[in-house]
């Protein structure tokens, strides 16, 4: 490397940087996988574990045929509470944002909002901030989501896929960025790469 600042860089640094980023992409997915994993220790006075309540809402979107973009993304929904439980619909939601369309995205960013149809009433707070998205493309997968997924997927009786049934999945959502600039996560190929002026 040839560079100690990014305003020093040239492009052959860049790709350089590319190239490494390329090999690092691979364990994106496992990453996920072990995230998600984590969550089986979280229970938070719920009925069910995290990783549990994870299961259930994503096996709920499959069994009611949503895409894997979906499916993945109801996998995913509280993934950001690895990190931190008051801000994990903006965490989780940024983590996926390059892997799934823009309309998961939303859904993912806003379940809480979404979701507080059912409890922000008993807090004290508007049980219709969903209202202010009513006229967002995703709203109707948003409800669908919080209503007949999420929101019901605290069940210790009902019975999910185990995460293996989604591994495959996880690891082709997360294998490339599909929504993000491939040159800046260094998912140029090599044809793109020698196009380079």
């Amino acid at each position: 490397m040839t560079f100690n600042r990014m305003d020093r860089a040239t492009l052959d640094d860049w790709m350089h940087v590319g190239r490494e980023l390329r090999k690092e992409q691979a364990g994106v997915g496992p990453a996920i996988l072990a995230m998600l994993s984590s969550l089986e220790s979280r229970v938070s006075g719920f009925a069910v574990n995290q990783l549990n309540h994870a299961l259930q809402t994503a096996t709920r979107a499959e069994r009611a045929g949503a895409d894997d973009e979906v499916v993945i993304s109801a996998l995913c929904h509280d993934i950001g509470k690895v990190i931190s439980v008051p801000n994990h619909p903006a965490i989780g939601a940024e983590i996926l944002r390059p892997y799934v369309r823009e309309e998961c995205y939303w859904v993912l960013r806003t379940h809480q909002d979404f979701q507080g149809r059912h409890y922000y009433g008993l807090l004290g707070r508007n049980p219709d901030e969903r209202d202010k998205y009513r006229d967002e493309p995703w709203y109707d997968l948003a409800v669908q989501f919080t209503d007949e997924w999420d929101q019901t997927s605290f069940d210790p009786e009902y019975e999910v896929y185990p995460l293996d049934h989604f591994r495959d999945r996880v690891l082709d959502v997360f294998a490339e960025p599909r929504h993000f600039p491939r040159v800046l996560v260094g998912l140029v190929t090599d044809e793109e790469e020698e196009a380079q002026p």
